[in-house]
């Protein structure tokens, strides 16, 4: 599989002149995905990070050199191959599809273009196929959405799912930079900006986006509607809470899936096992499971705790974790851009 190929670093076999620009590359994904640019060794011949208005002229070093922070707008004037966006649906909303028209592929990290059917929404090591010569907008999905869907996919392939219950623990971190500031004020006992309704450090609070009349966040309802694209099935039977809890380190989600087929346990495993990019940490003698504190920086997702849910007929109880900076958001991003170089879809 490519992505194996490409998990140490990039093989730089091509001889095009690459340009690559990140919008939002003063954020706090911004600037991890910077830094997975460079670990894979990511062809890169020009580099153009903007961001707003208020960061134009800052300092972001890539690769070994400084480069200044531009405006979009300039970004877009240096008609880059690539333009990585992860600056929130309003501007990739104003901006994507003026990047699309210059040939340019944009690889976009909010929600503005997940549910569009003309876009694909995108986890490489799934449905990488999905993405075309003519795909000039490809979707990240969300990041509880990704990890989960790594997982799940090779089960419902082999035992079709019929329904999903998921509870996210999700890190501040999905919240960016000033919910770090909080949880890092507060076990400082410093006052400070509050990004969120409550304190964090010592709490958690089941609320993830906005409140829709349902009584649903915008954070579930993506869970939802993402998955039930990835998978193909646009009526699947799929709920989800999200809660906020005080770690940086990733998210985690507890599932509940029913099947229609009958499983046994090691066959359930074995297929996850399987799964590239997916690591099961599950042995609980000896207390190992996966943590958020053990999964930052890392690029997979970890699976544990996996045992039949006995209340139903083919249920299955999974624990999932991942570096939500990373594999859900960066190193998905980037991932797509390895795929679009090694499937020739550059202009040469």
């Amino acid at each position: 599989m490519f992505l194996n190929q490409y998990l140490c670093g990039y093989k730089e076999t091509f001889s095009i002149i690459m340009k690559i620009a990140l919008i939002g590359a003063t954020g706090l994904v911004g600037g991890v995905m910077c830094s997975v640019l460079e670990e894979r060794n990511f062809p890169c011949d020009d580099f153009f990070p903007a961001a707003s208005e208020k960061s134009i002229g800052k300092l972001i070093y890539f690769k070994g050199r400084s480069y200044r922070v531009c405006s979009i707008a300039d970004a877009l004037a240096a008609k880059p191959d690539i333009a990585v966006f992860s600056a929130g649906s309003k501007i990739s909303l104003q901006w994507a599809e003026e990047f699309a028209k210059e040939n340019c592929f944009v690889i976009d990290n909010s929600s503005a273009w997940r549910g569009d059917p003309d876009v694909p929404l995108v986890v490489p090591e799934i449905n990488a196929d999905t993405i075309t010569p003519h795909s000039k907008i490809i979707s990240n999905p969300n990041c509880s959405t990704i990890q989960m869907v790594l997982v799940l996919t090779p089960l419902h392939k082999r035992l079709k799912i019929k329904r999903i219950v998921v509870s996210t623990y999700q890190s501040v971190t999905g919240t960016g930079i000033n919910a770090v500031r909080q949880l890092d004020n507060e076990r400082a006992g410093i006052s400070g900006h509050m990004a969120y309704h409550y304190p964090i450090d010592l709490n958690c609070f089941p609320h993830g986006g906005n409140f829709d009349e349902k009584g649903y966040t915008s954070e579930e309802m993506k869970l939802v509607k993402e998955t039930r694209k990835i998978l193909n099935e646009p009526v699947m039977k799929i709920t989800a809470t999200v809660v906020r809890i005080p770690v940086k380190g990733g998210h985690s989600e507890a599932v509940n899936i029913e099947f229609v087929k009958e499983f046994d346990l090691k066959e359930a495993k074995s297929i996850i096992e399987q799964q590239e990019g997916v690591v099961v940490q599950d042995d609980p003698s000896g207390n190992i499971y996966p943590m958020p504190k053990y999964c930052e920086g890392k690029d997979e997702v970890f699976v544990g705790r996996i045992r039949r849910d006995e209340s139903i007929e083919n249920g299955l109880n999974l624990w999932i974790v991942a570096d939500n900076l990373r594999k859900g958001a960066a190193t998905n991003a980037i991932q797509i851009a390895q795929y679009l170089v090694e499937k020739g879809f550059l202009k040469a």
